[in-house]
C-alpha cells in the first residue's frame, strides 16, 4: 500500500476528520422516537334523539365539553430530507390506540369505545443554525388522521347493560400542524431530536351508537374538538 494512502476507516460510532459537522442540503435523516399523545379534547357535542330512553334518563339530548380521550405512548418512525441548508420535509408515521368515553348527564360517564389513529404528518421546518451542533427549527405542517381499528363500547354495566353506545365510526379527518424542535449532533452521524407538535383536528365526526339502537333512537352523533400535543424525543442517523 502506498505510504499516503490511510488504510484507517472512520467508524459508524466515531466523529472523523471527515465527518460533516450539523445538517445541511442533500442530508436524508431516518429517526425512531419515543412518542408521546396528549388528546387535549378542547369541545364537543353529544347529541341524543330527545325522544330516546336514553334522553329522558340522562335529563337531557345535547350536552357539551363531555368526552374524553386517553393519552397514549408508542414509537415513531420519521424520515426527513433537507431541501436546503435551511429548509427540510420530513413525514412522521405512527399508530397509537386511545379510549373514549363520555359523560351523559344524569347517566355519568359512559365507555364509549376504543380506536386507533394513524397520522400522517408533512412538515416543511426551517433550521435556524445548519452546519453546527445544535439546530434548533420550527415547522409547519399537515395532518390526514386516519382512524382504524375501530371497536364499540364492552362494559355490560350500569343504564340499559351497556347498551347506550353499541358502535364505533370516526371519520378521517385533515388539519394543520406546527412544530418546534432541535437536532443536536452527538458523534459521527448520530444526532439526538427532540420535537413538539401541535396538531389541529376541527369538528372530529363520531358516531357511537347503530342505526337500530332502540335505546338511543337511532345514531348517537358526536363532534369533537381534538388539538393533541405530540412530544417526540429520538435518536437519528444521517445516511
Amino acid at each position: 500500500m502506498p505510504p499516503f494512502i490511510s488504510s484507517h476507516r472512520c467508524g459508524i460510532f466515531q466523529t472523523c476528520a471527515n465527518t460533516k459537522i450539523g445538517l445541511g442540503k442533500g442530508d436524508f435523516v431516518v429517526r425512531l422516537s419515543a412518542l408521546g399523545v396528549i388528546t387535549n379534547n378542547t369541545g364537543s357535542r353529544v347529541k341524543l334523539n330527545p325522544s330516546s330512553p336514553a334522553a329522558a334518563l340522562a335529563g337531557g339530548s345535547h350536552f357539551r365539553n363531555d368526552v374524553s380521550v386517553t393519552n397514549q405512548v408508542m414509537p415513531e418512525l420519521t424520515l426527513e430530507y433537507f431541501l436546503t441548508d435551511h429548509i427540510s420535509l420530513d413525514l412522521i408515521a405512527s399508530s397509537t390506540r386511545h379510549e373514549a368515553a363520555a359523560h351523559v348527564g344524569n347517566l355519568g360517564k359512559l365507555d364509549a369505545g376504543s380506536f386507533w389513529i394513524l397520522p400522517p404528518t408533512l412538515t416543511a421546518a426551517y433550521h435556524f443554525r445548519p452546519h453546527k451542533r445544535f439546530n434548533p427549527y420550527a415547522g409547519l405542517g399537515i395532518t390526514v388522521a386516519i382512524f382504524h381499528n375501530m371497536h364499540s363500547a364492552t362494559n355490560l354495566g350500569g343504564a340499559f347493560n351497556g347498551a347506550v353506545f353499541d358502535a364505533m365510526h370516526m371519520k378521517t379527518n385533515v388539519g394543520p400542524s406546527f412544530n418546534l424542535g432541535f437536532d443536536y449532533q452527538l458523534v459521527g452521524n448520530w444526532f439526538f431530536n427532540f420535537d413538539i407538535k401541535q396538531i389541529l383536528l376541527f369538528n372530529q365526526s363520531v358516531h357511537l351508537s347503530k342505526r337500530g339502537n332502540g335505546v338511543t333512537g337511532g345514531r348517537v352523533r358526536v363532534h369533537d374538538d381534538v388539538h393533541p400535543t405530540v412530544v417526540g424525543a429520538g435518536i437519528e442517523y444521517r445516511f
